[in-house]
């Protein structure tokens, strides 16, 4: 039985924590005259499929600032090792009942809305239990960087492997060659989540191939969930360190 993105109720939540190793504070540090999470919020606002759109956080200065800009913020544990987890906690505080749950990465203040409704529209396909998105990846420097995470897919539109090494391997043809003889997929980091799904995956342990990539969606699919995957033409924009908003700061001023 197939759904309407209409008959779905679908929670965006945007988990911003506090304390960032690399980074702190950086939900909000100023990028042009906003916040990051002004910028995400007001992103995520835009998509046509989201019921609602809330903030995740677990320090008061983010709190205080999303409810001044007239934003929807719930207050959430410090100790949650994954914004996965900020999810399961926000959603079981906001006290309604939805479909569907869309983390939002926090960092990433120029998300485009339509990612979030291209992830949103395979939910309506029965049984599905988690969602991603990926994008084609065409050039090089990405297929190789050890700090993208490509994902391979079964013929059903589901991932199989996410790894921070290029993969398939292509036997016996040169790397330079590879994207000439594969399609290469890039994860984009952003995951939906069905609401009993959402559950049972913040209480599994943590697996061996989650702790060789350090990607816990690996722990997901060593457990036997399956993960829908759409595909986007727009890349990622993440800003982990103070070096990643210098470099987005001067790509605006070349605008």
């Amino acid at each position: 039985m197939l759904f309407t993105i209409l008959a779905l109720k679908i929670l965006g939540i945007i988990p911003a924590r506090y304390a960032s190793t690399r980074f702190p504070a950086k939900a909000l540090v100023d990028i042009a005259g906003k916040s990051m999470v002004q910028r995400v919020y007001e992103q995520a606002k835009r998509a046509t499929t989201l019921h609602k759109v809330v903030v995740a956080t677990d320090h008061e200065a983010i709190f205080g600032h999303v409810q001044s800009l007239g934003g929807e913020v719930v207050m959430t544990s410090p100790e949650h090792p994954s914004g996965t987890d900020r999810c399961r906690e926000a959603l079981e505080k906001m006290g309604e009942e939805y479909d569907f749950v869309i983390n939002i990465q926090g960092d990433e203040p120029f998300i485009q809305p339509k990612q979030i409704d291209t992830l949103a529209a395979v939910l309506t396909a029965e049984k599905v239990e988690l969602g991603t998105l990926v994008r084609i990846i065409d050039a090089a420097d990405t297929l190789f960087d050890p700090n993208k995470v490509r994902v391979i897919l079964n013929k059903y539109s589901e991932a199989i492997y996410f790894s921070r090494h290029p993969i398939p391997f292509l036997r016996g043809i040169e790397q330079s060659k590879w994207l000439e003889q594969h399609t290469f997929y890039q994860h984009i980091g952003m995951y939906a989540y069905r609401r009993d799904i959402l559950a049972q995956i913040t209480k599994l342990l943590v697996s061996s191939l989650e702790k060789a990539e350090s990607l816990e969606q690996l722990r997901w699919i060593e457990n036997g969930y399956r993960i829908t995957v759409a595909v986007t033409p727009y890349e990622s924009m993440g800003i982990d360190t103070p070096q990643d908003l210098e470099k987005v700061l001067a790509s605006l001023k070349q605008l």
